[in-house]
């Protein structure tokens, strides 16, 4: 027999007070949590009611109720914790954050933990502590670009579709180019990694030229179709639709559908033509500034992270074999990508974001 819940009715007194705690913008998120559970509760709700709601557990439920019903109020706050005592209030760590994310220093473009301190009147481990506490990170920067195509949305909807529900009897691919990947060599031999020590590289190098990878990823099972081109035209790309035509299983009523970015080479007059007559090939293109909706360019980061960007070369045969040994190894036990984001989630993302920048005053 499940456990008798603990009666719980409140005052209006009470219910005012959790109201504020809910709602306010200053309350701790776990106080003002607590109050929602309470108030949940006092609507005569189950404990797996309430956690079905707000996404909590029963047992969460449960004890929150048991200590409103034994402490009142005073039971939802936190006993004192043991310890010297907090030197910094609310008001000083709020006031701490909203300068980090609001204001710069006059002689730089972001603040470091020295330079806060100094303009806060504190020390730099309590100005460290906060930024951890809150995950502010003002040394760094990362990029993003907006897509400006006019049928953003509907490219999204097409192409993520394609992912999470791709049509019966059909291939997906992901077709794109890693172009003037250099074949670069160091000045002076690497020096290995030792115990203690990682693996040091000159910094300077030298060029022996450059070729262009063109890759086709299949979406349901990971394998890659590529190969190396010494320039980047429409007249490669057209070859290597050849050599995806022969790769792919030619059963009947077998579509396949490429996933292609908007590159002048993808939609030149001879393309158009070689495509009108494969009428089995089906293009979905996406958005401009959107290449990240494509799933090969995945590929293209392992296959820098993994063989390129730390190798050396000294010829550009040097580097296509290497480009060829990944791909053959690759392939022999080929992992296809988990897509799990739906168009509404990216949607609903990408529109955040510009909510962001367009209150950002910038």
């Amino acid at each position: 027999m499940p456990r008798p819940m603990a009666a719980l009715v409140l005052t209006d007194e009470e219910r005012e007070a959790l109201k504020a705690w809910a709602t306010r913008p200053k309350s701790a998120q776990r106080l003002a949590s607590r109050a929602r559970i309470v108030l949940a509760c006092a609507e005569g709700l189950s404990n797996k009611a309430v956690a079905a709601r707000l996404g909590v557990v029963p047992l969460t439920v449960g004890k929150w109720r048991a200590r409103l019903v034994a402490a009142r109020l005073a039971g939802l706050i936190d006993e004192p914790r043991p310890g010297a005592p907090r030197k910094l209030g609310d008001a000083e760590v709020e006031a701490l954050v909203t300068r980090t994310l609001e204001t710069k220093p006059k002689e730089g473009t972001h603040w470091s933990t020295r330079g806060m301190a100094e303009a806060a009147g504190m020390s730099q481990s309590s100005v460290a502590r906060i930024w951890r506490a809150f995950g502010l990170k003002p040394h760094l920067q990362d990029t993003f670009k907006l897509s400006a195509d006019p049928q953003f949305i509907e490219k999204v909807r097409d192409v993520v579709g394609l992912y999470l529900s791709p049509p019966e009897r059909a291939i997906v691919l992901c077709v794109d180019e890693k172009s003037q990947v250099q074949a670069l060599d160091r000045t002076q031999p690497l020096l290995p990694m030792t115990p203690g020590q990682a693996e040091r590289r000159t910094p300077d190098y030298v060029r022996h030229g450059t070729t262009s990878l063109f890759a086709a990823l299949n979406v349901a099972t990971g394998e890659v179709i590529g190969r190396c081109y010494r320039r980047h035209r429409a007249r490669e790309f057209l070859r290597f639709l050849e050599q995806v035509d022969a790769a792919v299983p030619r059963e009947k009523g077998i579509e396949i559908h490429l996933v292609l970015d908007n590159y002048g080479t993808h939609k030149t007059a001879a393309v158009k033509r070689w495509f009108l007559r494969h009428p089995d090939y089906h293009l979905h293109f996406t958005p401009t500034s959107g290449s990240w909706l494509n799933q090969v360019e995945r590929f293209f980061g392992a296959i820098t992270a993994r063989r390129i960007r730390r190798g050396a070369f000294r010829s550009v045969p040097a580097l296509e074999s290497a480009i060829r040994e990944y791909l053959e190894h690759h392939n022999a036990a080929p992992k296809p990508f988990k897509w799990t984001a739906d168009a509404d989630l990216i949607l609903n993302r990408i529109k955040r974001v510009i909510k962001r920048t367009s209150d950002s005053g910038h």
